[in-house]
Parts: structure tokens; sequence; C-alpha cells
């Protein structure tokens, strides 16, 4: 499955069939057969492959800490799989290390005192911040200075000063100050986190 994973990690993952698999392993494509039955199957065992690399919530930890440990390295994980963001969510047939980052996620909010109801709500939620951040993220310059050059070199001149006053002035202090938007992620996860904390003695969802 490494190679799979690899292989769409270079070309995406619409590139990745058993025949263009078994090219690139140097084997017939029905020798493939013998360890995965379709297409679908071995996009499940891609995505566990995916999952394996996301760190668990440790269960000695504040689960804050914990969380915020498992966000930033799913963010990190999907980084490098950026194909792998649309599918993970949606295989129907999970693997071993997909059940055991799911059953890591739950133990760690049901121990830390939040009902079934609020766990759900609260691994929603961050599961939603994590891949909404990581699919922006992808489509974004590389670097800070990339993103300075684009935004002075293309998205200004779109500006007249006389209509976007705000938008000229935020575009100004930000590529003066050299921002980087990768430093959003953790501002908003944050927020989240906190957000969570005051409602995990609730039994349900506020309103």
């Amino acid at each position: 499955m490494i190679e799979a994973v690899r292989l769409a990690d270079s070309e995406d993952v619409d590139g990745v069939s058993m025949r263009r698999l078994a090219s690139a392993l140097g084997a017939g494509a029905m020798s493939l057969y013998h360890y995965v039955a379709s297409r679908d199957e071995l996009l499940d065992a891609m995505i566990d492959v995916v999952f394996g690399e996301i760190e668990l919530p440790l269960a000695d930890t504040d689960w804050q800490a914990a969380m915020r440990r498992r966000a930033i390295s799913a963010r990190e994980v999907l980084a490098r799989h950026p194909w792998a963001i649309g599918l993970m969510e949606s295989r129907t047939t999970p693997g071993p290390a997909n059940l055991r980052h799911r059953e890591a996620v739950t133990a760690c909010l049901r121990k830390a005192g939040f009902s079934v109801a609020m766990a759900t709500h609260a691994n929603w939620l961050l599961d939603s911040y994590v891949y909404g951040f990581a699919l922006q993220e992808a489509s974004l310059p590389d670097t800070a200075d990339a993103l300075a050059d684009m935004t002075q070199e293309v998205f200004l001149p779109q500006l007249p000063p006389d209509e976007f006053p705000y938008l000229n002035e935020s575009a100004a202090a930000l590529v003066a100050a050299g921002y980087d938007p990768a430093g959003e992620f953790t501002f908003g996860l944050d927020l989240v986190l906190a957000a969570l904390e005051r409602l995990r003695d609730s039994a349900e969802r506020p309103g």
C-alpha cells in the first residue's frame, strides 16, 4: 500500500488504478488481485495508511493538549497527502488504523467528561476544522515569501486603492509583517478547543 500512497502523492489519487500500480511495482495487474479485490478496497487500504500516520491522542494527557497535538499531526499528514482530504470520511470499510484512531479520539473525549452526544459534536467539529483548513491550505503558495509575491504581483494590481482601501491596507500591512497563514491553524484550533471546554459538562449541544 505504501507504493500506492506514493503514487497518489506524486500523481493524485485519480491516477491510481490497479494497472498503474502494477506497472509501478513491476508486476502484472492480475497479481494485485491476490491482495486487494478492487480499486475501492485499494483506496480503503491507502486511507488506512494515512490514518496510521496521524498521532493518536495520549490517554494520560490533558484532553485539550492531546486533541491539539492530534489535530496538528493530522494537518501535517494531510499536507503530505492532500489527495486524501476528501476521502478520510467517505470510506465505508475502515481499516484497523482508521478504527484505532477513532477509538482513541472517542476515548479521549469520553474520559475527559464529554457525554456521548458532546463527544460526537466535538469530534465532528474538530475534524471539519482540520479537513477544511487542510483543503484551503493545499491551494496556497508553499511559503510566506511566495504568498507575499503573489499578493503584490497578482492581487494588489486588481484592487484600486480608492475602491478597496481596506483590502489595500490589510495587504500592505500583512506583507510588511511577513504574514504566514500557517499560523492561522493553531489560532483557530485553540478557539475551537476553548469553546469545547466550556461545553464539556453539557449533555447536549447548546440551543
